[in-house]
Protein backbone atom coordinates (compact mmCIF):
# COMPACT_ATOMS: atom_id res chain seq x y z
CA UNK A 1 0.00 0.00 0.00
CA UNK A 2 1.46 3.52 -0.67
CA UNK A 3 0.19 6.87 0.59
CA UNK A 4 0.79 10.45 -0.44
CA UNK A 5 0.92 12.90 2.63
CA UNK A 6 0.48 16.37 1.49
CA UNK A 7 1.55 18.95 4.20
CA UNK A 8 2.25 22.63 5.32
CA UNK A 9 2.48 24.48 8.51
CA UNK A 10 2.26 28.31 8.99
CA UNK A 11 2.52 30.42 12.10
CA UNK A 12 0.90 33.72 12.14
CA UNK A 13 4.14 35.38 13.89
CA UNK A 14 7.40 33.47 14.61
CA UNK A 15 6.36 32.45 17.33
CA UNK A 16 2.98 33.29 17.37
CA UNK A 17 -0.32 31.71 16.44
CA UNK A 18 -0.10 28.38 14.36
CA UNK A 19 -1.67 25.39 12.08
CA UNK A 20 -0.74 22.45 10.02
CA UNK A 21 -3.13 21.25 7.14
CA UNK A 22 -2.28 17.25 5.94
CA UNK A 23 -3.82 15.72 2.83
CA UNK A 24 -3.42 11.96 2.80
CA UNK A 25 -4.35 10.46 -0.71
CA UNK A 26 -4.56 6.88 -1.44
CA UNK A 27 -5.70 6.18 -4.94
CA UNK A 28 -9.58 7.02 -4.87
CA UNK A 29 -8.98 7.61 -0.64
CA UNK A 30 -8.78 11.42 0.33
CA UNK A 31 -8.70 13.03 3.87
CA UNK A 32 -7.73 16.57 5.07
CA UNK A 33 -6.25 16.77 8.68
CA UNK A 34 -5.60 19.97 10.72
CA UNK A 35 -5.08 21.84 14.10
CA UNK A 36 -4.11 24.96 15.32
CA UNK A 37 -2.00 26.08 18.34
CA UNK A 38 -1.99 29.50 20.51
CA UNK A 39 1.63 29.97 20.40
CA UNK A 40 3.97 27.96 18.80
CA UNK A 41 6.95 28.39 15.10
CA UNK A 42 6.46 28.02 11.63
CA UNK A 43 9.26 25.20 11.91
CA UNK A 44 7.50 23.07 14.63
CA UNK A 45 4.20 23.19 12.60
CA UNK A 46 5.47 22.09 9.42
CA UNK A 47 7.19 18.76 11.59
CA UNK A 48 4.07 18.66 13.26
CA UNK A 49 1.82 18.59 9.93
CA UNK A 50 4.45 15.47 8.99
CA UNK A 51 3.69 13.81 12.35
CA UNK A 52 0.15 14.35 12.03
CA UNK A 53 0.01 12.61 8.87
CA UNK A 54 1.83 9.58 9.75
CA UNK A 55 -0.25 8.88 12.99
CA UNK A 56 -3.28 8.77 10.87
CA UNK A 57 -1.90 6.20 8.80
CA UNK A 58 -3.59 2.73 10.28
CA UNK A 59 -1.41 0.04 8.69
CA UNK A 60 2.25 -0.26 9.66
CA UNK A 61 4.58 -1.00 6.59
CA UNK A 62 3.35 1.40 4.30
CA UNK A 63 4.96 3.11 1.75
CA UNK A 64 4.61 6.95 2.49
CA UNK A 65 5.62 9.37 0.06
CA UNK A 66 6.02 12.83 2.31
CA UNK A 67 5.56 15.93 0.01
CA UNK A 68 7.01 19.18 1.77
CA UNK A 69 7.92 22.87 1.51
CA UNK A 70 9.60 23.05 4.41
CA UNK A 71 13.67 22.80 3.61
CA UNK A 72 14.03 22.13 6.80
CA UNK A 73 11.79 19.01 7.40
CA UNK A 74 13.10 17.48 4.10
CA UNK A 75 16.68 18.43 4.47
CA UNK A 76 16.85 17.12 8.09
CA UNK A 77 15.59 13.57 6.87
CA UNK A 78 17.29 13.43 3.66
CA UNK A 79 20.24 14.79 3.67
CA UNK A 80 21.32 12.97 6.94
CA UNK A 81 20.81 15.80 9.36
CA UNK A 82 18.39 13.77 12.09
CA UNK A 83 20.61 11.30 11.97
CA UNK A 84 23.85 13.65 13.10
CA UNK A 85 21.60 15.20 15.62
CA UNK A 86 20.80 11.54 17.06
CA UNK A 87 23.77 11.00 17.35
CA UNK A 88 24.79 14.09 19.32
CA UNK A 89 21.76 13.70 21.30
CA UNK A 90 19.95 16.78 20.30
CA UNK A 91 22.39 18.85 22.14
CA UNK A 92 21.67 22.12 21.14
CA UNK A 93 18.85 21.32 18.70
CA UNK A 94 15.26 23.17 18.93
CA UNK A 95 12.26 20.77 18.71
CA UNK A 96 13.52 17.57 20.02
CA UNK A 97 9.95 16.76 21.43
CA UNK A 98 9.05 16.48 17.57
CA UNK A 99 11.85 14.58 16.03
CA UNK A 100 11.62 12.29 18.67
CA UNK A 101 7.76 11.80 18.00
CA UNK A 102 8.59 12.04 14.30
CA UNK A 103 11.43 8.85 14.84
CA UNK A 104 8.56 6.96 16.30
CA UNK A 105 6.08 7.50 14.53
CA UNK A 106 8.25 7.28 10.89
CA UNK A 107 9.85 3.94 12.11
CA UNK A 108 6.66 2.01 11.19
CA UNK A 109 6.35 2.90 8.17
CA UNK A 110 8.86 2.98 4.76
CA UNK A 111 8.86 7.16 4.64
CA UNK A 112 10.37 9.28 2.50
CA UNK A 113 10.34 12.88 1.10
CA UNK A 114 9.60 15.28 -1.72
CA UNK A 115 10.50 18.97 -1.14
CA UNK A 116 7.79 20.93 -3.47
CA UNK A 117 7.96 24.50 -3.71
CA UNK A 118 5.83 26.54 -2.10
CA UNK A 119 3.39 29.08 -2.92
CA UNK A 120 3.88 27.56 -6.93
CA UNK A 121 0.72 26.93 -7.77
CA UNK A 122 1.12 22.56 -6.65
CA UNK A 123 -2.24 21.85 -5.89
CA UNK A 124 -2.13 19.96 -2.74
CA UNK A 125 0.32 22.33 -1.03
CA UNK A 126 -1.83 25.09 -1.65
CA UNK A 127 -4.66 23.22 -0.26
CA UNK A 128 -2.46 22.54 2.57
CA UNK A 129 -1.45 26.08 3.27
CA UNK A 130 -5.16 27.02 3.22
CA UNK A 131 -5.64 24.20 5.92
CA UNK A 132 -3.11 25.46 8.21
CA UNK A 133 -3.32 28.93 7.50
CA UNK A 134 -7.31 28.78 8.90
CA UNK A 135 -6.23 26.59 11.71
CA UNK A 136 -3.90 28.79 12.95
CA UNK A 137 -6.57 31.44 12.64
CA UNK A 138 -9.60 29.90 14.15
CA UNK A 139 -9.30 32.36 17.44
CA UNK A 140 -7.96 31.70 20.66
CA UNK A 141 -10.41 29.69 22.56
CA UNK A 142 -10.06 26.77 19.21
CA UNK A 143 -6.45 26.78 19.32
CA UNK A 144 -4.33 23.56 21.21
CA UNK A 145 -1.25 24.57 23.59
CA UNK A 146 1.92 23.52 22.29
CA UNK A 147 3.01 22.25 25.06
CA UNK A 148 6.50 21.28 23.59
CA UNK A 149 7.13 24.85 22.30
CA UNK A 150 5.84 26.50 25.80
CA UNK A 151 7.85 24.29 28.15
CA UNK A 152 11.51 25.01 25.79
CA UNK A 153 10.60 28.87 26.40
CA UNK A 154 9.55 28.94 30.52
Amino acid sequence: MRVDIFTDGSALGNPGPGGYGVILQSGRHYKEISAGYRLTTNNRMELMAVIAGLEALKKPGTEVCIYSDSAYVVRAVEEGWLQNWIARDFRKKKNVDLWKRYLEVASKHKVRFVWVKGHAGHPQNEQCDRLAVAAASAGEEFLLEDKGFTDAIS
